[in-house]
């Protein structure tokens, strides 16, 4: 039986913490920012981390 891949698309998406919780980047924050208040786009620019409701499907995506 061949390895299972990896989602490549996951795979550019998301990150591990040393922790084991997984990070993401927020949405928002690549077209139309002139009209987008500057905290705003400033709150976009930090990472977040994955609701615990999603965390067993991404992982099953990295992980597979």
């Amino acid at each position: 039986m061949p390895k299972m891949k990896t989602k490549a698309a996951a795979k550019k998406r998301f990150a591990f913490t040393g922790t084991g919780k997984i990070k993401r980047k927020h949405a928002y924050h690549s077209h139309i920012l002139t009209k987008k208040e500057t905290t705003q786009k400033r709150n976009l620019d930090h990472t977040a981390l994955v609701s615990v409701d999603d965390e067993k499907r991404v992982k099953r995506m990295l992980l597979s």
